[in-house]
């Protein structure tokens, strides 16, 4: 089993895949990071606004409350619910060239909010923290492009974008993800991929997770992208939501976007949230 670790310090392993899950803190989800171009002070001021627009769904696991007016006006203003912040140089290690300096470089701009003035934020977007132990989703996804049909699979070299994707949508919606062995995923078809199902339940476990996400991904030429459907079960109904002509990181954003809100029992999935 390979999961994708959520919070900060892990930030540098997504491409690695390697390790077992940290225990979950509930004070983790109420840090967020970006990428600047550089450590000036206008970048910071951007930034501060990214990392509070991503740490609201962070907490919640409601990726509409960022959408609303009141919620971009506190972006504006962002320092204000910032308790520390860092920086780490994405160029650690490699010469200044030619004429950059060092506040041009990238650099992962880290911060860690306040967590009663944020919390008040929450409550005023009408939100709630969502800090329970979230659920581990394992992930069955069913590929089909022009000339192949696939699951995707933990030890699969070819579905190494497809995870380090579901990686990057991991960490901004603060859920962890597995998938099936590659064992598993050939077992694995289309009749199969339901997700109130025992034996989908029972593939789920023994991913290493907790519930099953069942998503099928489709090439189409006339959406000029990725159609997808994706399914879960919570409080005994299955609920389907889907998106077309997207980029595989928008469907994977999609798909957790959606699971958070129900686990998180903010609502429905939302497809176009903001």
């Amino acid at each position: 089993m390979r999961r994708i670790h959520l919070f900060p310090a892990a930030f540098a392993l997504l491409v690695a895949f390697a390790g077992s899950a940290t225990a979950f803190e509930p004070s983790d989800i109420y840090t967020s990071q970006v990428v600047v171009s550089g450590q000036g002070e206008a970048n910071r001021i951007t930034g501060f606004g990214i990392c509070l627009e991503r740490v609201l769904t962070r907490v919640t696991g409601d990726v509409a409350l960022a959408g609303k007016p009141q919620a971009k006006a506190a972006m504006a203003r962002a320092a204000d619910y910032v308790a520390a912040y860092s920086y780490r140089d994405r160029l650690e290690g490699r010469p200044i060239h030619d004429e950059q300096g060092t506040y041009d470089r990238p650099h992962n701009l880290t911060c860690r909010f306040k967590t009663a003035p944020l919390d008040k934020l929450i409550a005023d977007l009408g939100g709630k923290p969502w800090l329970m132990r979230r659920p581990v989703i394992a992930v069955f996804l069913d590929v089909r492009k022009p000339a192949a049909r696939y699951m995707v699979a933990a030890n699969n070299q070819r579905d190494l974008a497809m995870r380090q994707s579901f990686g990057n949508a991991s960490n901004l919606i603060a859920l962890d993800v597995v998938f099936p062995p590659e064992t598993a995923a050939l077992n694995l078809g289309a009749a199969d991929l339901d997700p109130a199902s025992l034996a989908m339940k029972a593939a789920a476990e023994a991913a290493g997770g907790d519930l099953p996400l069942v998503g099928r991904l489709v090439w189409s030429d006339a959406d000029h992208g990725w159609v997808v459907d994706w399914a879960l079960e919570e409080g005994g109904t299955v609920h389907r939501w889907s998106v077309r002509g997207v980029s595989f990181d928008d469907a994977f954003r999609t798909a957790l976007w959606g699971a958070a809100r129900l686990l998180s029992e903010s609502g429905e999935p939302s497809v176009n949230p903001q």
